[in-house]
């Protein structure tokens, strides 16, 4: 993930996120965001193909 590189300037919750998914990288790591659950990077586009759900986009964090 190349995000990782920059790591430091990601938000505390985008690090949080990123120190889980190098912990395991085999798995979709759904994160929880108030009322929803969201995915990230190459979770989400593999998750919206897997789901058949629409790959949606917000701000980057850094990355």
């Amino acid at each position: 993930m190349s995000t990782i590189e920059n790591f430091d300037a990601h938000t505390p919750m985008m690090q949080q996120y990123l120190k889980l998914k190098a912990q395991h990288p085999e798995i979709l790591l759904f994160y929880r965001m108030g009322d929803f659950y969201e995915l990230f990077y190459d979770d989400a586009k593999r998750a919206s193909q897997l789901l058949d759900i629409s790959l949606t986009k917000r701000g980057a964090s850094a990355g």
